[in-house]
């Protein structure tokens, strides 16, 4: 795979992280959350659903052929939200702040850079 394919995946899997993570804004305030920790209000279930998206981005980060320790970093950060979230009220507090799918874009763009460099600016492929 290319470098340019790589980091088309890579804005992918960064739009959909944001969905996530940072979609909406309270308003009156300057807190923002995203789909994340609006289905973390159904208990057990939400959390549980919520984990689909961040999976897909962990499937994507292996075949772009991230390493087994990063792979290893961002299923930390999604069990830990996926755990922390499982708690009432508190876990979802805890979700409008962890935001463990930006986390994980962010760890993989740092690898793709790593690799091959910052990408050519286009207007396609945007920071976190």
């Amino acid at each position: 795979m290319t470098a340019a394919q790589d980091f088309d995946r890579l804005a992918r899997v960064e739009r959909l992280a944001r969905r996530m993570d940072r979609a909406f804004r309270l308003p009156f305030t300057r807190i923002r959350l995203g789909w994340d920790a609006i289905l973390g209000l159904v208990p057990g279930i939400g959390d549980t659903l919520a984990l689909l998206p961040a999976v897909w981005i962990l499937k994507e980060a292996r075949e772009m052929g991230a390493p087994n320790p990063l792979l290893a970093q961002m299923a930390g950060n999604m069990g830990v939200d996926w755990l922390i979230g499982l708690v009432p009220f508190l876990g979802d507090i805890f979700d409008v702040g962890f935001r463990a799918n930006l986390r994980n874009t962010a760890l993989l763009r740092r690898w793709l850079e790593q690799q091959h460099g910052k990408p050519e600016l286009r207007p396609e492929v945007s920071r976190v």
